[in-house]
């Protein structure tokens, strides 16, 4: 289904989420323009991935809709009134357009780094095999780790790992890029290099959501930060405005808490 008044990247329209009883997500709607790079924060348990798990549709919400480029994910109701996907075959291809970078890499621990990136675009996207190799050389090299194609995961430092999975989700060649806080599970040591990849992807003029605890990236690179609350969105605004005294008091609690963790 395609909407063509809309000219956004990544469009979503009242989700609702449960959990049993637990009514997660809210009514939560966000709109992404192509080159938006959007922070994603919030309290343990405010629904953050929950919602961006429900774009790419790894979780199906109970209400709403999504749109990637202005087509709309097929959805339809059983009969007992729950929404699920109706056409797998076009979730399928709109998430190749959702590229995906997760909290703990997730990737395939069987592959070689190469084979890894190579993977979706050879058999998801039936793409030649010698122009996938030969553009995951130039993503490897992009994320410093050209010198490792032939190494397996395992070998891997956690931050080199999160590296891989974000040149993989690169060899997609998506048009929205989803992180879900993807340096929570490195050793400290090791964000910054995480942290540079994706600051140097926003400086590309990719459209990037991340969910993240660090507010220092939030406030440096994004152009706008979604604070949400019990599932619901508490502040959408400039980084300006949500570090800037602003907003809620929940908001202001939220920032003082991380920068006192941060100060000890």
């Amino acid at each position: 289904m395609m909407d063509n008044g809309s000219s956004s990247a990544l469009s979503a329209k009242n989700i609702h989420k449960w959990f049993g009883n637990h009514h997660v997500l809210k009514g939560i709607s966000l709109d992404a323009h192509q080159g938006d790079v959007i922070s994603i924060l919030g309290a343990s348990g405010s629904g953050k991935s929950t919602f961006l798990r429900c774009l790419n549709l790894l979780e199906t919400p109970d209400e709403g809709s999504v749109a990637v480029s202005g087509e709309a994910f097929d959805m339809a109701r059983h009969r007992h009134g729950k929404l699920h996907r109706s056409d797998r075959r076009q979730v399928q291809r709109i998430r190749t357009e959702l590229a995906m970078v997760f909290q703990s890499f997730n990737l395939w621990g069987h592959m070689t780094v190469m084979q890894n990136l190579i993977e979706g675009p050879t058999r998801v996207q039936k793409r030649p095999k010698a122009e996938v190799i030969d553009e995951a050389e130039v993503l490897l090299a992009k994320v410093g780790l050209a010198d490792k194609k032939e190494q397996y995961p395992a070998q891997l430092s956690g931050g080199q790992q999160q590296r891989v999975a974000i040149a993989r989700a690169l060899a997609m060649r998506p048009k929205v890029m989803l992180f879900d806080e993807p340096t929570s599970a490195l050793d400290p040591e090791l964000v910054g290099e995480v942290l540079r990849v994706m600051r140097s992807l926003a400086e590309e003029g990719r459209t990037m959501l991340v969910v993240t605890h660090e507010l220092g990236f939030a406030r440096e690179v994004s152009n706008r930060i979604v604070f949400l609350h019990q599932g619901q969105v508490d502040i959408d605004g400039t980084p300006e405005q949500v570090f800037g005294g602003g907003g809620s008091q929940r908001l202001r609690q939220f920032i003082a808490g991380h920068q006192l963790a941060t100060a000890n």
